[in-house]
């Protein structure tokens, strides 16, 4: 297949879980045989084309719009306030790239695609363009929704541009069942909407890969003794993800488990809120903070240096670092919320338990999770070799890229019938 992709954040530069799916699946693409072309965003420091692992990668260098955008734009963008300069980028970035595939690829060098394909409202409309002018089939994956990640209404406008290209896109592609209703619910069209999970690389989340020593490593960075559990939390640090819930969880598992350690890791907007939240219920010593986003290594090696992985997620449409920490043979606690796709992977009882399932809104529940799962040490250890043996079995990229391409070749021969 010859594939267009448009996707907001592309190696090296990324910043969450599209990152990581892309940077995953689209080199396995190529390695199946595809032809894969992706457009994506340049922050000023990137070359503007180049071959990756086998990927034609654009990146059209953009002008600043910033001061003309908020003539132009709805009034809710205008109130993003430094946000504009994102969306003014994003929006350059977009009709570029769409000049750049349609006007360069397309018309002057005769380049032939079989469908365009783009993730979420950050590339929606590059995609639409793309679709327009070159009448091919466009697949609109979407990782999670606006009404989903501001926990309310969010901004019209990205909501606008998410059903707008679910209108517009042939097909669209989402990340579990939890999501599907979601769309459904806000009015997608039922039959257009297809599920395929998200993977992990288990050769590269090995817990045998790690070295003891970079594990010591690990947990005498953070103070945790070799009689000590170190609770782990990975991941952006913003209001979806509950970690104030956790931090207040903390209080009470400290009288149940006091040699219970939490170690928070990741990029944050309330990186003040957090500090103040740990002083004020007195768990600087219980709580350790690193505010700072980590390479794949150092990631992986936080997780073989854990205890146990924690992800009370308000709304999570999928959640990857769950398998990622399953992968690490590492029992796991995550919210099981109507908005979580977690609870569809993760196991919450039986011989193949792997983990936990809580409230993600009650501190004192995400609390009993984490006290469940660290009193029975054994039973603990079993449901993370039971999370990397389904991983391996079920969840592994390899799995995940050729049923997303089997996806790709059925829709497009239905829509030529």
């Amino acid at each position: 297949m010859k594939l267009a992709v448009f996707v907001w954040e592309f190696p090296p530069r990324i910043v969450g879980g599209l990152g990581t799916y892309i940077s995953e699946i689209a080199p396995r693409f190529v390695k199946m045989g595809s032809d894969v072309t992706i457009f994506t965003l340049n922050d000023g420091t990137l070359e503007e084309h180049e071959v990756q692992n086998g990927i034609d990668v654009y990146r059209p260098k953009i002008l600043n719009s910033e001061d003309v955008v908020p003539t132009v734009i709805a009034e809710d963008v205008r109130r993003w306030g430094t946000g504009i300069r994102f969306f003014a980028d994003l929006t350059m970035s977009n009709i570029l790239s769409a000049d750049r595939l349609v006007n360069q690829l397309a018309r002057k060098e005769h380049r032939d695609f079989d469908a365009i394909v783009v993730h979420d409202w950050l590339s929606i409309m590059g995609g639409m363009i793309g679709k327009r002018e070159l009448d091919r089939p466009l697949i609109f994956h979407l990782h999670s929704t606006e009404k989903g990640r501001s926990l309310g209404e969010g901004s019209k406008t990205v909501r606008d541009l998410e059903y707008t290209g679910g209108q517009r896109a042939d097909h669209v592609v989402t990340v579990s069942y939890s999501m599907r209703d979601e769309l459904i619910s806000q009015g997608f069209t039922q039959g257009k909407i297809n599920v395929v999970y998200n993977g992990v690389d288990s050769q590269k989340y090995n817990p045998e890969a790690v070295p003891k020593k970079k594990v010591d490593e690990i947990r005498t960075r953070y103070g945790i003794g070799p009689n000590e559990f170190m609770i782990l939390f990975i991941g952006r640090i913003v209001v979806v993800k509950g970690v104030d819930r956790l931090v207040q969880a903390m209080s009470s598992v400290r009288k149940t488990i006091p040699n219970a350690k939490l170690v928070i890791v990741g990029t944050s907007d309330m990186q003040y809120s957090i500090e103040e939240l740990v002083k004020t219920l007195g768990l600087e010593d219980r709580v350790k903070l690193r505010f700072e986003w980590i390479p794949e290594e150092e990631r992986i090696a936080h997780y073989a240096a854990a205890d146990l992985c924690v992800f009370p997620s308000l709304y999570e449409p999928f959640g990857i670092v769950a398998l990622e920490a399953m992968s690490m043979s590492k029992p796991v606690v995550v919210g099981a919320s109507p908005g979580s796709g977690m609870r569809e992977f993760v196991v919450p009882n039986g011989s193949e338990q792997c983990g936990i399932h809580i409230n993600p809104y009650e501190p004192n529940d995400i609390a009993w999770g984490i006290t469940s799962a660290l009193e029975n040490i054994e039973r603990a250890k079993q449901m993370g070799i039971n999370g990397r043996r389904l991983v391996m079995e079920t969840y592994n990229w390899d799995s995940v890229a050729a049923g997303t391409l089997r996806l790709y070749e059925d829709l497009l021969r239905k829509g030529k019938r």
